[in-house]
């Protein structure tokens, strides 16, 4: 069990946004010709609990500051977790000198001017809980119970596990911009086991959500591991073979995930990219679409600015199948010769819009024979040459029906032909994460097996 020291009271964003002004003070004073600053704070909570005993009990606060200057296009960069006027004022000193030994780089600077956000819009994503670490821990032994509950065959846990975390963030630039928004993060999740030694199982459920009256039931999370746990019991190998494979929608977040990085400034501006120069090209069939709405009230990856304080706006990256631009921050964007998109620190929720509706049952029958994938392992996917190999487990369908589970099989194929390949996407939407997006049906990959 382990619990921080005591740590100074936390600032408000008044205050973060006076050692901004003090750091972009300093930098002008020593010659920058642009600078930019970012600060955050945050400070939570983490209770774990394995077989009803407590197993840890962390409290977290961390802070830092962030300064990045440009002489020309010379840039330097140093942060520090003292915020004393001192040590603003030596973290701007080693930036700056830290620039006058790089490199020339045309592209280096900040967001241009004219882009930055007019206003902070309220997206509703801090909703603080006051939880005592009592009161969490028995919440996560709740739920850790009524998976025990569920079934005789669940014979051991990973354990259950309760965070709840809040954080304050304001970035400021010598265009002078000044913009923060404080956010909240909570998660309940659970992991159990059942069968004995080559036959055991496990699997895992989670909830998340800005808000903690949003979250999932305790024990109906509990209950969700426990019965995934139950339904991977006896597991049996597939021949290898070509077939249809549905991905889960919690596995199914990963495939755009994929995609997204694919078209990424950076991995365009490299050459390293499985969708080079795809601008224009059909990427996803025909009447497939995938939006970017940074602005949905609570969700996980929405922001009113990006990291360099961009306004952030709705705009479609997929339209029916075809690539309409990419995810640019300044500095990628110049190099490609475009403008930036507003998406300096990632993409913010991108929203698969369904193509059938009936939820998972429907997409079952549209497999009618193949694989479906509840779960990924291992690392083999190449985003540069698009080349796919994971480990996967799940269950084998047949006329539309789960038939048995299934494991120690590889998935394996071109991610240029899966994504092309996709014959559905389900209205059964997974908004857990920065990615809202239903099972996905792939026409066509290769299973190897026995």
């Amino acid at each position: 069990m382990a619990i921080a020291a005591h740590e100074p009271t936390p600032m408000n964003e008044k205050d973060l946004e006076s050692i901004i002004a003090h750091a972009l003070s300093e930098a002008a004073l020593r010659g920058a010709s642009q600078a930019e600053a970012s600060v955050g704070q945050n400070v939570g909570l983490s209770v774990g609990v394995r077989l009803g005993e407590v197993e840890t009990l962390e409290y977290q606060r961390d802070r830092g500051l962030g300064v990045t200057v440009y002489f020309g296009g010379r840039k330097g960069s140093a942060s520090t977790a003292n915020f004393t006027r001192d040590a603003v004022h030596d973290t701007v000193a080693k930036a700056c000198s830290i620039a006058r030994f790089t490199a020339e780089d045309p592209c280096a600077g900040l967001a241009d001017e004219a882009l930055m956000a007019a206003s902070v819009p309220d997206l509703d994503l801090a909703h603080p809980w006051n939880l005592a670490a009592e009161a969490a821990i028995e919440r996560a032994r709740a739920c850790e119970a009524a998976a025990l509950a569920y079934d005789p065959r669940i014979n051991n846990s990973e354990g259950a596990s309760l965070g709840t975390h809040r954080a304050l963030h304001v970035y400021g630039n010598s265009h002078g911009f000044i913009g923060g928004y404080p956010t909240t993060l909570h998660s309940l999740s659970c992991a159990v086991l059942a069968g004995t030694g080559e036959q055991m199982q496990r699997d895992y459920w989670y909830t998340t959500a800005r808000d903690w009256r949003d979250l999932q039931d305790g024990a109906d999370v509990g209950r969700e591991s426990a019965r995934r746990t139950i339904a991977r019991l006896g597991p049996r190998k597939l021949t290898t073979q070509r077939a249809p494979v549905l991905f889960a929608a919690e596995v199914a977040r990963g495939l755009i995930g994929h995609f997204a990085a694919a078209i990424s400034g950076t991995s365009q501006y490299r050459r390293a990219s499985f969708l080079l120069d795809a601008v224009g090209r059909r990427v996803f069939p025909r009447g497939f679409s995938i939006g970017e709405r940074p602005h949905i009230p609570k969700a996980v990856a929405s922001a009113p600015f990006d990291d360099e304080g961009v306004t952030t706006k709705d705009r479609e990256l997929i339209d029916d199948g075809m690539l309409t631009g990419y995810l640019l921050s300044s500095y990628s964007a110049r190099k490609l010769g475009l403008v930036t998109t507003g998406n300096a620190g990632g993409a913010h929720n991108l929203v698969v819009a369904p193509t059938v509706t009936g939820g998972l049952e429907s997409l079952l029958r549209a497999l009618d024979r193949g694989l479906y994938v509840t779960e990924l392992m291992g690392q083999g996917v190449n985003t540069v040459t698009g080349d796919y190999s994971r480990g996967a487990a799940g269950f084998w369908v047949e006329n539309g029906q789960i038939q048995f589970p299934v494991a120690e099989i590889t998935i394996a194929g071109g991610l240029s032909t899966m994504l092309a390949g996709i014959a559905a996407a389900g209205d059964d939407v997974d908004d857990r994460g920065g990615v809202r997006v239903g099972s996905l049906l792939i026409a066509e990959m290769t299973i190897a097996g026995d």
